[in-house]
């Protein structure tokens, strides 16, 4: 179920393009050629999805929901990950998705943010 929420949330976004990464057996989307959010398994198998963000807002988030960490195999500062079988609310999922698509959005020139969302 959360696996569906996250590929049609992602998919439903301007620009965005889904892979799969063989090496890593991960699903990653990507906006202008650049990954917003990545579905994969930790280390111990569990199934994670990490999501970027800003520095204060990963502090916060983790500090509040225990089945999200920093970012696995990421820049810890910039990314978290999340137990996609832990307890967090699917709202938080949505917002977090959504708040990754916009930081690298706003992370391309202007050129390629106004073809994208000329779509």
């Amino acid at each position: 179920m959360m696996y569906e929420l996250i590929q049609e949330r992602c998919l439903s976004k301007k620009g965005a393009v889904e892979d799969y990464k063989k090496e890593w057996d991960a699903v990653r989307y990507f906006v202008g050629g650049k990954m917003f959010v990545m579905v994969g398994n930790y280390k111990d198998g569990r199934p994670i999805v990490s999501l970027k963000h800003t520095p204060d807002y990963g502090i916060d988030i983790q500090d509040k929901y225990t089945d999200i960490i920093p970012g696995y195999y990421l820049n810890k500062v910039h990314w978290s990950s999340i137990f996609i079988e832990g307890n967090v609310p699917e709202k938080v999922l949505i917002e977090m998705i959504d708040q990754s698509y916009d930081l690298v959005l706003k992370s391309l020139s202007k050129t390629a943010q106004k073809e994208i969302l000329s779509r």
